[in-house]
């Protein structure tokens, strides 16, 4: 059994034993490389159906194309989709690109706020409904209590402190220093009470490890991960004014492997394009202590 063989195999354990232990579940879907490929083993896992709804946060910054991408699959696989976004934030103007938030409060209101208030329904959430290919209003109050995310610990700092089980609080806080032990495969699954945990199938994944994946099984992937002609890519996606592409070359799956085996991105962060990373050093483990991804 070769390595990715093995992280397959973990990442569907682990998935499966999200599903026996918490009763309401969701998964995270940012329509990137790594919640996408999370999406694809979770289809493994279940024998080509998922479970349980796939959730997006909606910052009404994404790229189009993104959005565009996120409902063909939906639609495609018969995925129960639903979002969540921050109406009010977004009505009021109070963001980056209106000139009245910084980068970081701007993240807190449409990807914090959005996403803890959408997973205890406190918010409206929006159902697609696949007759009509239209969201409507979600009818179903019942808060999310187990959420599955696609992070891995290689991305960002802050993320190599997570379990694969981590516990939050009621409000989707992480106390970072409050987490249980992982050792030999055994995980923590029976949480207190009103505990709001989020699953990381993903965490021991590395970045080559998601693409040599979505070339093996031919994942469909949106096209802004690949060089259209003009000699640039994303490497992370976000919203649009916030997030910048790199220069490269690479079209395909393939392309962005060797890209990556040859080591000329060893030296670039892997969200150095995400401009909310750059504007306080500590500001995304702040922000994620309070509930962002």
């Amino acid at each position: 059994m070769n390595q990715l063989d093995r992280l397959e195999n973990k990442s569907i354990y682990i998935l499966r034993e999200a599903y026996s232990q918490f009763k309401s579940l969701c998964m995270l879907w940012s329509i990137g490389k790594d919640s996408t490929v999370m999406l694809w083993l979770a289809r493994k896992a279940f024998f080509g159906h998922v479970p349980f709804p796939l959730v997006h946060i909606d910052t009404a910054y994404k790229i189009p194309e993104m959005i565009e991408y996120r409902d063909k699959l939906a639609l495609e696989l018969n995925i129960d989709m639903i979002y969540g976004k921050n109406r009010k934030a977004l009505e009021n103007k109070q963001t980056f690109p209106d000139g009245n938030a910084t980068h970081l409060e701007c993240c807190k209101a449409l990807k914090t706020d959005a996403l803890v208030n959408t997973i205890n329904s406190t918010w409206p959430r929006f159902r697609l409904n696949h007759k009509t290919g239209k969201y409507e209003t979600d009818k179903n109050p019942e808060p999310y209590t187990g959420v599955i995310v696609g992070l891995r610990a290689d991305e960002e700092g802050s993320r190599s402190k997570e379990r694969y089980f981590s516990a939050r609080d009621k409000k989707s806080e992480w106390d970072i220093a409050d987490q249980p032990p992982e050792f030999w495969n055994q995980f923590k699954t029976d949480f207190a009470p009103g505990t709001h945990v989020r699953v990381h199938p993903l965490l021991d994944w590395s970045e080559l490890n998601v693409w040599e994946y979505i070339g093996r099984e031919n994942i469909p992937m949106v096209s802004l991960y690949f060089n259209q002609g003009d000699g640039t890519r994303y490497r992370s996606l976000g919203c649009w004014p916030c997030t910048k592409p790199i220069q490269s070359n690479s079209r395909t799956a393939e392309d962005i492997i060797g890209e990556l085996g040859s080591g000329k991105l060893t030296s670039i962060a892997e969200r150095a394009g995400r401009d909310q990373d750059k504007e306080d050093g500590g500001g995304l483990e702040e922000l994620r202590k309070g509930g962002y991804m």
